[in-house]
């Protein structure tokens, strides 16, 4: 065997191991966009103990709420949280990315929809953020409501006597945020892909 033979041999080595290190991350994955897609997934679990990255060049939405939540990770450690929804949202694009350990080294593990696929189609979406950053524009806000009160998105309240936000509708453009779940009443991802790599890059 020559050595160029052997390098061949040993990349396929390598990244046959890679290969079998990232199946169970794209396997859970592509069942969450399918549970999302098909509005199953639920609106409450056990979050995975990191803050991933989502992205979208353009958000609009018919209403919005915002209350603070906490999340719960499996080890029970709390996390607060802005606790965002949405009603019937449009995104021209979107990117979710999460950086994962494992034995061969950091892998960024990514899913994108939308662009020249199409817009991406959303009802009730509820994040979960550590922050949301872009230039936003909201119609009929009303800041300091209580959050129990909530109406804007249906289903989407908080408890009696905290802080609420809510607006009749919402444009936000170069979203960027740290979120720690992501979940939907209907989920139409045009032109989906989901990666597993290594170094790869991630949303911002």
């Amino acid at each position: 065997m020559t050595r160029a033979d052997r390098r061949l041999s040993e990349g396929r080595t390598v990244w046959r191991k890679a290969a079998l290190v990232a199946l169970p991350a794209v396997a859970a994955v592509a069942a969450m966009a399918v549970a999302m897609g098909e509005g199953v997934l639920a609106s409450s679990f056990a979050v995975s103990g990191q803050a991933f990255q989502v992205s979208s060049s353009r958000l609009t939405s018919k209403g919005l709420v915002s209350f603070v939540d906490v999340d719960r990770s499996a080890d029970g450690r709390g996390h607060a949280t802005a606790l965002l929804g949405v009603g019937d949202a449009t995104l021209t694009d979107i990117c979710q990315a999460a950086r994962v350990n494992t034995p061969l080294g950091t892998v960024v593990f990514s899913l994108r929809a939308g662009g020249e696929a199409g817009n991406v189609m959303v009802s009730n979406l509820v994040l979960h953020s550590e922050d949301l950053m872009g230039d936003a524009r909201f119609g009929e806000v009303q800041l300091g409501r209580d959050a129990s009160t909530l109406d804007q998105v249906p289903g989407v309240r908080g408890a009696p006597g905290q802080f609420g936000l809510q607006a009749a509708s919402v444009t936000v453009s170069g979203v960027r945020s740290h979120t720690w779940s992501v979940t939907g009443g209907d989920f139409r991802l045009k032109g989906l892909r989901l990666d597993v790599g290594l170094n790869d890059r991630a949303c911002f």
